[in-house]
């Protein structure tokens, strides 16, 4: 046949012939009626040994036949002669070496167009016909029974065949597959991509192996399974590409198993991090914000921390079932800037909330409020208003959570949670989340809570101790300043005190009570209460401060440094006593700064040291300026250094007061400073 009349394909190339008969080595023979050789293949040469030449005409019985078997093979021939019954079986031959060799034979009746007869012999090596007969039955056996899913697809990449086990994971009986895509067949799945890997195994013949996908069949329509895919090229012995072979196990536990195990990790890395981040102050809200900043994004995109307005106050926070829920807002937090935050209450802002509201039902019941999937009709349940629900609804708001912040068995207020940006709805694992985070920040933010009420207690009586407006005196213009400490940081005893004395002296104080809090400021107080008590029996400044010495000596564990000067406009002249306190500057008209020489002397309650008094010039113009360590002091440099830096600041004599004051808070005191302030500065007058 030539080349032009070859079998071409249905797309018009040339068929490449199977490699199947070339491994069975299949031999034709064919006997005319009497049983002669007329035609001998060259496999049969391969197959039994004798040459072409050699064989044809010959007795096919005689040659190939050992002499026991003759008279059943005549029948046998003459049975499929006579009746053209065809015979198939095994036959032992003898081939040209004197051997005998075990065939398998299929043998039929020819007749030509002349009505001649003839008998056709295909024959193979037995050996080789079973062990391909194994190798098929082991393959379908395998295949049949095995737990693993298996598909075979052509060139087109339609189903060939499957396996019950793949069957059973798609839900669909294999008959149907036949002859179908997989995106007919499971259109849940990720087709495209499937369908691109087959194509490029197709091209390449590199294997794919245990690539995941996910998606849904029929045997489970509504729940994502996992599986593990693995697909090879099928060619034949010849190299025809056949189509290709995959392999699917499913490994949905495995899945979710691995699944769980990040979001668990996650889980615990969102909470280390909140361990570190939150709590690093005891200011209210900042420790609100780093809760907020630690929920965005890890958690929501974005973030809110309410407070009860009652709790912020100090009050019970019980809520009844028809009560509204007055809520200060603490921080806001959002991964971009969106109406969603605008929706939101601007942190410092109070809002009352309705009974029907979500967050009331979190802080009132003191449990998780989710809703997954939000709706429309659900927004003005969220919002704190109908135009607050129509800035979430176009941000895209569609799953919500809200947590309470409980601490020591008081409901605190809530952790509000929004996702507009994030596909995934909060799902239980988000909620187990939240509540760690909240459970953890609650108590961070009760402390802070409890810490800044007592500070402003603190703070109150500090302030209410303190003269609101220095008295008039004779030749003494006077300005002072009470600066407490950073927000994070008690309060303080400093204190200073102008008191009017006879004969138009004038007793200047300025104090610091070692320690903070509402028991240092009442010890403050007390000796200021003393010292204006003493100051009124005109005791000489070294004798005052030592009867204040004794008095504080005899309550517990009390220690405070003084300056106590006094003022007699009459002589133009200050008596100073220092109980262990920085000295005063004097600023003088054509003079530069400088600081008092007093004896330092030893702090109140300390006992048993005299102290002295230094009597210094004190003409009009003149100006003394009294301060506390919190205004100088520094972690970052010397005490020296800062003294020169309040004396540089000094530097105009003729500076109003007032301005001064600011000057050298704005100036010396950092807003962090963890010590307060009490300054106080005194110019003489001339007398009227």
């Amino acid at each position: 046949m030539s080349a032009a009349e070859a079998p071409v394909a249905e797309g018009g190339g040339p068929v490449r012939p199977s490699g199947l008969l070339d491994v069975l080595s299949v031999a034709s023979v064919v006997l005319d009626a009497e049983g002669r050789i007329v035609l001998w293949s060259p496999q049969a040469e391969e197959l039994f040994g004798y040459s072409a030449p050699e064989a044809l005409g010959q007795f096919a019985a005689r040659l190939m036949v050992n002499d026991e078997h003759i008279q059943m093979v005549g029948k046998l021939f003459a049975d499929v002669m006579q009746t053209g019954q065809s015979w198939a079986g095994a036959f032992p031959v003898r081939v040209k070496d004197g051997g005998t060799r075990l065939v398998e034979f299929r043998n039929m009746r020819l007749l030509d167009d002349q009505g001649d007869v003839y008998a056709l012999g295909l024959a193979a090596d037995r050996s080789t016909v079973r062990r391909l007969e194994q190798d098929v039955a082991l393959s379908e056996r395998m295949v049949k029974q095995s737990p693993i899913g298996f598909a075979v697809f052509d060139t087109d990449l339609r189903y060939v065949s499957i396996n019950p086990a793949l069957a059973k994971i798609n839900g669909i009986p294999a008959a149907e597959h036949v002859g179908r895509t997989v995106g007919e067949m499971l259109p849940l799945l990720d087709v495209d991509a499937l369908e691109g890997a087959a194509r490029r195994v197709l091209e390449t013949g590199v294997p794919l192996v245990a690539q995941s996908t996910i998606g849904r069949t029929p045997a489970d329509p509504d729940e994502d399974h996992a599986w593990s895919v693995s697909l090879y090229r099928l060619e034949d012995s010849v190299g025809t590409v056949l189509g290709v072979a995959a392999s699917v196990v499913d490994i949905t536990e495995a899945h979710r198993a691995r699944i769980e195990t990040e979001t668990a990790r996650r889980r615990l890395a969102v909470i280390a991090d909140a361990s570190t981040r939150i709590g690093t102050t005891l200011e209210l809200e900042r420790t609100a914000f780093e809760l907020a900043e630690v929920a965005v994004p890890a958690l929501a995109d974005v973030a809110a921390v309410d407070l009860l307005d009652a709790v912020v106050e100090g009050r019970p926070s019980t809520l009844g079932p028809s009560e509204d829920a007055v809520i200060r807002a603490l921080a806001l937090r959002a991964d971009q800037e969106s109406e969603a935050v605008r929706a939101a209450d601007a942190p410092g802002r109070i809002a009352r909330y309705g009974p029907d509201r979500l967050v009331t039902e979190c802080v009132r019941s003191g449990e998780a409020v989710l809703v997954q999937q939000v709706k429309d009709e659900d927004l003005p349940r969220i919002a704190r208003s109908p135009e607050a629900a129509a800035l979430l609804g176009r941000a895209g708001l569609h799953s919500y959570l809200a947590v309470p912040l409980i601490a020591r068995g008081e409901v605190l207020g809530a952790l509000d949670l929004k996702r507009t940006r994030n596909p995934a709805p909060f799902d239980a694992d988000d909620v187990l989340l939240a509540r760690e985070l909240a459970a953890r920040a609650a108590v961070q933010i009760d402390n802070a809570r409890w810490y800044q009420n007592a500070r402003n207690t603190a703070l109150t009586l500090q302030r209410s101790l303190l003269p609101s407006q220095p008295p008039v005196t004779t030749g003494l213009e006077v300005a002072s300043r009470y600066q407490p400490a950073g927000a994070t940081s008690e309060v303080g005893g400093d204190w200073f005190d102008v008191i009017p004395l006879e004969g138009g002296r004038t007793a200047l104080v300025v104090g610091d009570v070692m320690g903070s809090g509402i028991n240092a400021a009442a010890t403050m107080g007390r000796l200021r209460t003393a010292t204006t008590t003493l100051a009124a029996l005109g005791l000489d400044p070294a004798v005052l401060l030592e009867h204040l010495d004794k008095t504080t000596s005899a309550w517990d564990h009390s220690i405070a440094t003084c300056v106590y000067a006094v003022h007699d406009p009459h002589l133009r002249q200050c008596r100073i006593a220092n109980a262990g306190h920085l000295p005063p500057a004097r600023v003088r008209p054509g003079h530069p700064p400088e600081l008092l020489d007093l004896p330092t002397g030893v702090p109140l309650g300390v006992g048993g040291v005299e102290f002295s008094t230094v009597t210094v010039d004190f003409e009009p113009g003149d100006e003394l300026v009294f301060y506390t360590d919190g205004l100088v002091e520094t972690r970052c440099h010397s005490l020296d250094e800062r003294l020169d830096f309040l004396l540089s600041l000094l530097d105009d004599p003729g500076r109003p007061l007032e301005e001064a004051c600011d000057l050298l808070l704005r100036t010396l005191h950092h807003p962090d400073n963890h010590d307060d302030v009490a300054l106080l500065i005194a110019r003489a007058q001339e007398l009227r």
